[in-house]
């Protein structure tokens, strides 16, 4: 079941989502070559402070960090750690805050100083998925035309999509029914009404779509050691069309 939330729980959820944006800006700001991925952790984490919030990462299931930073092969779920990044990694920062007992959720996957061009052919394929995605969270619209968004254009560019994970419902709670794919068919599962707000997060394979989680328990990587993009943004569907919530002012 998928809850609708009202104007003002949305306005409170724009407000975790402005925290999260920060947060990105701050992890995108550390993410430089020579940096470990605990450089990005504090910098997230300096955010989450410095506003009041509350991170909805950490001890989430065991979870130790405010935010998953995941290079290059990592998927999702990457444990900040000593692991120094080098020019031309890519790393992914996923992170969320509380508001008012209220969530906000997102990623980002950039580059670290230059990088390849089927790297970099990825994290334009990668955006354009959810920027596609969240052209069809709008009142009418069905899980399954968002999920063939993602997958087409993925597929197009020549990557692989992820099936073991997915985007979720989002509100008081981090994770939500209904779980979003991302692949689908049209006109299929779930109809989206207004106030119904959802986190899409796309996750693209430069090379095939199996992953495997490591001993850790958290850690997802591509089987193949592929690179891998995510990106990921709180949505809601307002009444003339989508709301993202987790935007900078």
């Amino acid at each position: 079941m998928i809850t609708r939330k009202t104007s003002q729980q949305i306005a409170t959820m724009r407000r975790a989502g402005i925290i999260v944006a920060e947060m990105h800006a701050a992890g995108i700001n550390a993410a430089r070559p020579g940096a470990t991925t605990n450089a990005i952790e504090a910098a997230c984490a300096a955010v989450i402070e410095r506003r009041g919030a509350k991170s909805n990462f950490l001890g989430y299931h065991g979870y130790p960090a405010v935010a998953c930073v995941s290079p290059n092969e990592v998927v999702v779920h990457g444990i900040p750690s000593d692991r120094m990044l080098v020019e031309g990694d890519i790393v992914s920062i996923d992170c969320g805050a509380i508001v008012e007992g209220w969530h906000a959720d997102a990623a980002i996957t950039v580059g670290v100083g230059e990088i390849d061009e089927t790297s970099q052919r990825l994290l334009v394929a990668g955006q354009a998925c959810l920027d596609a995605a969240i052209e069809r969270v709008r009142a009418g619209y069905t899980l399954g035309d968002i999920g063939v968004a993602i997958s087409e254009i993925a597929h197009a560019g020549g990557f692989s999509v992820v099936r073991e994970y997915t985007g979720h419902g989002i509100g008081t709670q981090m994770h939500e029914d209904p779980a979003i794919p991302n692949y689908g068919r049209p006109g299929k599962g779930l109809k989206l009404r207004q106030g119904h707000v959802i986190a899409i997060e796309p996750m693209i394979n430069a090379g095939g779509a199996a992953v495997r989680e490591l001993d850790d328990g958290w850690t997802v990587v591509t089987a193949d050691g592929s690179r891998s993009a995510h990106f990921e943004h709180t949505i809601a569907v307002g009444p003339d069309g989508p709301e993202i919530l987790t935007l900078p002012l």
